[in-house]
């Protein structure tokens, strides 16, 4: 299956999807592309742990020819592994467009930064060419229109539900998000009237921080576990803030972005003694929470991570 449609809409086009139901053809959204599938993906190629998740999440290994940009960053987990079985890895970090030819895929499933960059070669356009559909990640779309709505959960279900109408799911899908939506409304009524707890991700860096501002996805992740990114005014998903901006901001809760199961520890190491944050009453209480990769991008793991945050702000004493 090589078929591929795309229009000229729009980039500030709604980015939900547009497909109903488990039929095809299937039309959906990416980034303001419509893409046309006339049958469920058969040797699709996904990038990033986070993307891969999505796609376990639906039960749909078989449909998958390979992964990109897993081992590179970090170190997966028992669980991910078991899912991705035989899957093999085509690039551990981001590919190239021979990567993810050598696999003779029907789907390429990345975003901007992650695995694809707005100014390199591998994109929407130079896959299309080639024959090869592309969705993209819909919190990445931000790289492109530079502007839209805060972070919300729907970043997640949104692309689960999209997923599953391109590969003939959609009422597993379906079914997934409507778990995941009770299981955060249980959270919503454990914090409800709760004074929101100021947060502030840390990813890393000294001088300059690498965090999330209001189009990242650890902004809905921290408003639904009844907190505030204390960085959701700057308008980017991820970026860099000075020290001065952590303290003018003076959080109440420290996230802390764990790549390597326990390389948090040098984290907070480093935000212990440094001479400026160390004074941060979170700081001196211990009041942080490590959560991994794929807990902080979109992806199934999103919804534990709200659970984990709402009871270490709100329900352990903190």
């Amino acid at each position: 299956m090589r078929t591929l449609i795309f229009s000229s809409a729009m980039l500030f086009a709604s980015l939900a999807p547009l497909s109903q139901a488990s039929e095809f053809p299937v039309t959906v959204d990416s980034c303001g592309r419509t893409v046309t599938f006339d049958a469920a993906p058969q040797r699709a190629v996904i990038h990033d742990q986070n993307m891969s998740q999505m796609a376990f999440a639906l039960g749909i290994q078989k449909h998958i020819a390979g992964l990109t940009g897993i081992t590179g960053w970090y170190k997966t987990s028992p669980e991910f592994d078991k899912d991705r079985g035989d899957i093999p890895e085509l690039a551990p970090k981001n590919p190239t467009t021979e990567n993810v030819i050598s696999a003779d895929p029907d789907l390429f499933f990345a975003g901007w930064n992650y695995g694809m960059r707005t100014d390199g070669e591998l994109t929407p356009q130079s896959l299309g060419d080639l024959g090869v559909p592309v969705l993209e990640l819909t919190e990445s779309c931000v790289h492109l229109t530079k502007s839209g709505p805060d972070a919300s959960m729907d970043l997640l279900y949104d692309d689960v539900v999209r997923l599953g109408a391109v590969f003939g799911v959609k009422e597993k899908a379906d079914a997934l998000v409507d778990g995941w939506k009770s299981r955060l409304a249980a959270v919503a009524d454990k914090t409800e009237g709760k004074k929101p707890v100021k947060v502030f991700l840390y990813d890393s860096g000294e001088d300059k921080i690498f965090t999330s501002g209001r189009f990242g996805m650890p902004t809905a992740l921290i408003r639904a576990a009844g907190g505030e990114n204390v960085m959701d005014n700057i308008d980017t998903s991820w970026g860099k803030v000075g020290i001065e901006a952590v303290m003018d901001a003076e959080p109440d809760f420290f996230i802390l972005v764990d790549y390597q199961q326990g390389g948090w520890k040098g984290s907070w190491e480093f935000i212990k003694n440094h001479p400026v944050l160390s004074t941060l009453d979170a700081v001196k209480n211990d009041r942080f929470l490590p959560l991994e990769y794929g807990e902080i991008t979109p992806g199934p793991l999103n919804i534990q991570a709200v659970e984990k945050l709402a009871e270490k702000m709100y329900l352990s004493g903190r």
